[in-house]
């Protein structure tokens, strides 16, 4: 059984919306999920310590990493938690799994697409391997990618609601994360 781990941070709860549809998309697929909302508690003097969330993820066979975006970046709170998987990084622990990412925000542009590559770039230095999305944009025969980011899910929402939309993307995305993932598997 694939085992898929899902770390994100959200405030306004647009992101945990996404994280969630991605969640029961990859149960109906027969994944193990291993959910994780990072919580400001968690965060000392600007540190992450959280920390033993790290060996459920290391068993996992891809992480889909989730932010709402402030300011053209990940949250600091999700930004915390990358910082903090540096104690780990030279051993490669990441290193062969698949990797995805997640963003909102309230603008149509947003600059959402520097947190997706934030998440990427967290990825590639982990030596994970990057999902990304295969539909054009506004994809009318599977209703998707309705903003045209092709680096990984993009939601926007100025009152909170999530574009329905934006969460068949999201259940896309965790479809094409299973599809990798039992094409390059163990």
């Amino acid at each position: 059984m694939l085992k898929i781990g899902l770390v994100y941070f959200t405030n306004t709860d647009l992101t945990g919306h996404l994280m969630r549809a991605i969640r029961d998309q990859l149960k109906t697929l027969s994944c193990e999920v291993l959910e994780y909302r990072i919580r400001a508690d968690e965060i000392l003097n600007g540190r992450f310590v959280g920390t033993g969330v790290f060996q459920s993820l290391h068993d996992c066979q891809a992480i889909i990493f989730g932010s709402p975006t402030y300011m053209g970046n990940v949250s600091a709170q999700f930004k915390a938690f990358a910082d903090a998987t540096s104690d780990f990084w030279q051993d490669q622990k990441w290193s062969g799994k698949l990797a995805a990412g997640v963003t909102s925000g309230t603008g149509l542009n947003g600059d959402q697409g520097y947190s997706l590559g934030y998440m990427q770039l967290l990825a590639s230095q982990h030596g994970m391997l990057w999902v990304s999305l295969d539909a054009p944009f506004s994809d009318s025969e599977k209703g998707v990618n309705r903003l045209g980011c092709h680096l990984g899910v993009t939601a926007q929402s100025l009152d909170g609601d999530v574009n329905d939309s934006d969460l068949k993307t999201a259940k896309y995305l965790a479809e094409k994360v299973v599809d990798y993932a039992n094409k390059f598997g163990d």
